[in-house]
């Protein structure tokens, strides 16, 4: 087949039917790159489908359809530019590549080997979701809370690593270092590196004890010095707590181990603790009678230890003074709050009805007995 007469007309070294073929390879590369991201994801969820239960399909195409669709651009990019021969000046050096295309080459090569590690990192992210889809569906055996707080710890480090390899590729093909040498420097200055990552490093460490010895993991309740909150996060340098208020609190691992640390979610009840003080008027017979009927009461809650302790403690010029303990069996929060409000209307009853009162309170009215 012979081609018009005009498109073989030359500009810049290059004919009009080379321009109009390296412009037709952008133009399908532009329309079906999203297309052909959809099947290369399609394709990759097909051949790890027996290992991705609880992983759906458009999850993956969710986390790697954006940059897929951008690294089958650049090579798009590459195939039609391969077609068009760079107008050399008159002025060029034979066996040397002019600057300008040097640097188009080396912008390029960036943009390929950034797009690939987003890629790597993407994959990642969908392998940890993996992981931790089949630790909620129970088809790990030995799930423990260490996988749900290790996991976010290996996303994190995973990317560091693949984000510090993508670097040294860079560096390497895109500028030239010798990345060998400066490994190398790097040894001999590392001295001076830890010394300015002190504190980092420290953190790192910390994190590391953190997962070792699980004083806490993800969901505790714990305070570590004036800090109290769930933990939301363990991470390289710091954990992250959502408090009571509901703000959001960042805090170096180092000062969560080198504290006291108490974590709240591991104690297997509530104290409850308080003291009554009744007036003068209170005789040592109503005063037995109050006792022994809100002992009673609160020995008969079934969320309240047997170890109930409620005894007249002090007589001061204020009054009589009572003191009550008893222990909630209840980790939430919630329920202890219940528990005490339902126990504090109880002695209240029995205050009342044995005719006692709190000083400072105007005297309750016994209640007769009924026959």
């Amino acid at each position: 087949m012979t081609l018009p007469p005009f498109l073989h007309y030359e500009i810049l070294g290059n004919a009009l039917s080379q321009y109009l073929l390296a412009a037709l390879i952008l133009l399908l590369g532009a329309a079906l790159r999203r297309l052909m991201s959809r099947l290369l994801s399609k394709v990759l969820f097909r051949l790890t489908k027996r290992y991705t239960a609880g992983v759906s399909e458009p999850e993956l195409h969710e986390l790697l359809i954006q940059p897929l669709s951008i690294l089958l651009f650049l090579g798009t990019i590459y195939v039609a530019f391969g077609v068009l021969r760079y107008p050399l000046p008159p002025n060029a050096v034979p066996g040397v590549e002019p600057w300008p295309k040097v640097a188009l080459l080396r912008v390029f090569l960036l943009g390929f080997i950034a797009t690939i590690t987003w890629v790597v990192l993407r994959l990642v992210d969908f392998a940890l979701l993996v992981v931790r889809r089949r630790n909620e569906l129970r088809l790990t055996p030995g799930t423990t809370r260490l996988d749900n707080q290790f996991l976010p710890f290996a996303k994190d480090l995973l990317k560091v690593l693949v984000i510090i390899i993508g670097a040294m590729v860079v560096l390497g093909e895109v500028f030239g270092v010798n990345v060998t040498a400066l490994i190398g420097g790097l040894g001999i200055g590392g001295l001076a590196v830890a010394f300015a990552a002190k504190e980092s490093l420290e953190n790192l460490i910390a994190s590391f004890t953190i997962f070792l010895d699980q004083p806490f993991g993800v969901g505790d309740l714990v305070t570590a010095g004036d800090v109290s909150g769930t933990v939301e996060k363990i991470g390289f340098r710091s954990t992250r707590l959502r408090t009571a208020e509901k703000s959001y609190v960042t805090v170096p691992n180092k000062s969560m181990i080198d504290k006291p640390l108490d974590n709240l979610s591991l104690r297997t009840s509530r104290r409850v603790g308080f003291t009554l003080t009744f007036d003068q008027k209170t005789t040592s017979a109503q005063l037995h009678a109050i006792i022994a009927g809100a002992v009673a009461a609160m020995q008969a809650h079934p969320l309240v230890t047997q170890d109930v302790q409620m005894k007249f403690n002090a007589l001061t010029p204020a009054g009589k003074e009572v003191t009550v303990q008893y222990f909630v069996e209840t980790t939430s929060y919630d329920e202890y709050l219940d528990v005490k409000e339902d126990l504090n209307y109880r002695i209240v009853e029995v205050i009342e009805k044995e005719g006692g009162a709190l000083a400072g309170a105007p005297p309750a009215v016994a209640t007769p007995a009924k026959a």
